[in-house]
């Protein structure tokens, strides 16, 4: 779905620099406002340490900002992502569940580059940490700043490439650490006052999944993403429809590295304002 009119729409699944984006949280408000677009969701990994600068960034822009995150979670050696939204992310609890992911995220990154000096690729975790560099005080380190890193050594010729070929799922270097698994991380959100949303299911190869998280009480599906054709699109806002939940989309923008736009560009995929209000009115059951 992408963008034709921008008026009333929304993007609600973008990254920052409070985990693996290029752009600081401000950046993207402000190019939500240069899009056209009514309102942005802020959905770092394992991180809400953006949102206070992004929503103070909406007020002045007059841009609707949605707090929001996207957890990292393993269910039969798949990982699937489910995202977060209007949760009370300043909650203690919370912040310390965010904690544990952060942690995982770290001590898989390590391990990812130990596995590529296994491959005769050597990055230290210094090159890492500078790819990194400007990410926001308890932000994330993830897979594309090891891609960065290797782009830097010139062991490939871009980060798609290293995703490709070392660091996705299918990847020489790909490393699994224990996640919760993608209900439990419905509960989370649920238990912070959020509503949970299944992640670019189109990825994951596993509809069956997708279908039992949405019957186990998922609030909604990512129908429209970057990565998604248009029968994927189709197939998934007609789930959506047949499981009574909520259709939302985004362009999974993480900024560009190397001159490439990660997954889209921002406002690449966009729904209606009136599915933001669905969502706003779903985290309220949770309160």
């Amino acid at each position: 779905m992408a963008v034709k009119n921008s008026a009333g729409r929304a993007d609600l699944h973008t990254h920052s620099t409070a985990s693996d984006g290029t752009g600081s949280p401000a950046d993207n408000v402000r190019l939500a406002r240069e899009t056209g677009l009514a309102a942005i969701a802020l959905t770092d990994h394992d991180t809400t340490a953006g949102l206070e600068e992004a929503l103070a960034e909406g007020e002045k822009l007059g841009i609707r900002v949605v707090p929001g995150v996207e957890l990292s979670t393993m269910q039969d050696g798949v990982e699937i992502h489910v995202l977060g939204y209007f949760l009370d992310w300043p909650d203690g609890r919370w912040q310390e569940r965010l904690r544990s992911q952060r942690d995982a995220r770290m001590r898989r990154g390590r391990m990812i580059v130990e596995r590529l000096a296994e491959l005769g690729m050597p990055v230290t975790w210094e090159e890492v940490e500078r790819a990194a560099a400007g990410r926001a005080s308890g932000g994330a380190i993830g897979r594309p700043h090891i891609a960065a890193a290797m782009v830097g050594r010139g062991y490939v010729s871009s980060v798609a490439e290293a995703f490709e070929r070392y660091l996705g799922s299918t990847g020489a270097a790909y490393v699994r650490v224990p996640r919760p698994t993608p209900l439990e991380a419905v509960g989370w959100i649920h238990e912070a006052g959020g509503a949970a949303v299944i992640a670019h299911p189109g990825l994951y190869g596993r509809d069956e999944l997708v279908e039992a998280l949405l019957e186990a009480g998922a609030d909604g599906i990512e129908a429209y993403h970057s990565d998604h054709g248009p029968d994927d699109e189709a197939r998934y806002a007609a789930m959506a429809a047949r499981f009574g939940v909520i259709a939302t989309g985004g362009s999974d923008y993480h900024g560009a590295r190397g001159g490439e736009v990660f997954h889209g560009p921002l406002g690449g995929r966009t729904v209606e304002i009136a599915v933001v209000d669905r969502l706003e009115a779903a985290s309220r059951k949770y309160r």
